[in-house]
């Protein structure tokens, strides 16, 4: 346990930023779930719907530095791929 009152702090703040962060990474998980569940169905309009909200919420996460740039550009990639399966 940290000793300093600005280590107290630190610790403090670092367990709400865990906690808001664990709330969008579950997020965007849930939304490649339901991409990958409708492409196994064939879905092609929902899929496109899902690869949007997985696009803003990944630059939303970058631009908080929840993600990094790299780890997003290969969601977003890697979902796009999927999405071609489908067509």
């Amino acid at each position: 346990m940290p000793n300093l009152a600005n280590a107290k702090k630190a610790l403090r703040q670092s367990k709400k930023r865990y906690e808001r962060n664990k709330i969008q990474k579950s997020e965007l998980e849930s939304f490649r779930r339901q991409l990958r569940k409708s492409v196994e169905a064939k879905k092609s309009e929902e899929a496109e719907s899902f690869i949007k909200k997985i696009n803003q919420l990944a630059d939303k996460m970058v631009s908080k530095d929840v993600l990094k740039k790299n780890t997003a550009s290969r969601i977003k990639s890697r979902s796009v791929k999927m999405l071609s399966k489908v067509k």
